[in-house]
């Protein structure tokens, strides 16, 4: 893992969260975009050399809509910049724990990201991002 690649909140309202963070932070998103195979909006800000990202659900049936539903609003993952995907899910896999996708798959922000379970990880979602090249 070579650094903390972002850190994903979940919201009710982009909009809304959007200016409270523009407001909060001192400068506006910097991408925004939808992500149909995790059903969300999302847009990302850059706080110095990090990054946060704010997620919508655009289906309350989509991993974002049920987390909102059981949990409310807030602190979703953290995500890893990882240098090869393919083989940082190898290790964790060999390190015994369960990834939430068998194969890195397309994300937001130009990435192809993979999930650790939160229950190996002591009740955080973790992602794995690795930029597409």
């Amino acid at each position: 893992m070579l650094k903390i690649e972002h850190l994903g909140i979940a919201v009710r309202d982009l909009a809304t969260a959007n200016e409270v963070y523009t407001r909060l932070l001192g400068a506006e998103p910097y991408k925004m975009e939808s992500v149909e195979t995790e059903k969300v909006n999302t847009s990302f800000f850059k706080v110095g050399d990090n990054k946060i990202e704010l997620l919508e659900s655009t289906d309350p049936e989509g991993p974002i809509g049920r987390f909102l539903e059981k949990k409310g609003e807030g602190i979703h993952h953290v995500a890893f910049e990882v240098a090869d995907i393919r083989a940082e899910m190898d290790r964790l896999r060999n390190e015994g724990f369960v990834l939430l996708n068998e194969q890195p798959k397309k994300g937001a922000d130009n990435k192809l990201v993979c999930f650790v379970h939160p229950k190996n990880t002591r009740g955080v979602l973790v992602e794995l991002c690795q930029e597409i090249r």
